[in-house]
């Protein structure tokens, strides 16, 4: 089944404007110039359409890929708003656990002190991991941002090569309705693989710092727990999760990096082969 050609208008103005704020402005992704009606295909058998309706699939892949950005990026702005409100919780605790110390020190009973001392200890810890969970969470909410984008422009690639699929179909029968221009189905399709390459490899890029943001939140909630004498629950978006599913491909939630390694979702293959996919590094 062919998929529609355009998404609804309201749906493209509020991506397009959400993949705007993502890059400071720039202007988002638009939809496809070029498009072969498939009508002029109807008179071609099926056995000889394998090409197109494999570029088919493969957009249909690609746009399921987005959607489950889409989806992450909004369940991380939630789980980001909560950390930064707990981060304020921690602060007031951090306060009072100051403040029980004093007049724990004031009243000399030591007992009363080292318990004081213990539960200060770990209020200031549990600060210190609630300010380094907001920098966890707020890299990883930037990478789906940028994971989002990229997923947006395979998406279009992945159109783009179902519509050469096509022409290359027409032009190989000998059909070309008016207007017809086979190269410009090839410059699109070019343009856009060099869209979804790049901004595959500005997502990648920011990999890095959740990464590192991550091991830093670990080590100091790991120090909490410790001290406090419990193991936390809060979530960790990167943390390995057994789905039963493929987790770089973004199965059961928040998990576009759940494997741990914090992968993006994997370019598919390219059953149609109009030109080398973005990217090599799969």
């Amino acid at each position: 089944m062919t998929r529609p050609r355009l998404f609804p208008i309201l749906r493209i103005a509020l991506l397009t404007a959400a993949l705007a704020a993502c890059g400071g402005g720039e202007s988002g992704p638009r939809p496809l110039s070029e498009h072969f009606q498939k009508k002029f295909l109807a008179q071609i058998a099926v056995a000889e359409q394998g090409d197109v309706m494999a570029a088919n699939s493969a957009w249909d892949e690609a746009t399921r890929e987005r959607d489950k950005a889409e989806a992450d990026l909004r369940e991380a702005k939630n789980t980001l708003s909560i950390a930064k409100n707990e981060a304020k919780a921690a602060k007031l605790d951090e306060d009072s656990a100051r403040k029980n110390y004093d007049a724990a020190k004031a009243s000399a009973d030591q007992n009363r002190l080292k318990e004081a001392e213990t539960a200060q200890q770990g209020a200031q810890l549990s600060r210190n991991a609630a300010d380094e969970r907001v920098k966890y969470y707020s890299a990883y909410h930037d990478w789906l941002k940028a994971t989002l984008r990229y997923t947006t422009e395979n998406a279009y690639w992945r159109e783009a090569q179902y519509e050469l699929a096509q022409a290359r179909l027409a032009q190989k029968n000998s059909i070309a309705p008016p207007g017809f221009n086979a190269d410009k189905f090839v410059s699109q399709e070019s343009e856009r693989a060099k869209r979804a390459a790049d901004y595959r490899g500005r997502a990648d890029s920011t990999k890095g710092k959740v990464i590192d943001a991550r091991e830093r939140w670990l080590a100091i909630q790991g120090q909490a727990d410790k001290v406090l004498g419990k193991t936390n629950s809060f979530p960790d978006p990167m943390s390995k999760k057994d789905t039963g599913t493929d987790p770089t491909a973004g199965a059961g939630g928040m998990t576009i990096g759940g494997s741990g390694d914090g992968g993006t979702a994997p370019v598919a293959d390219d059953p149609a082969a109009p030109s080398p996919t973005p990217t090599e590094d799969q």
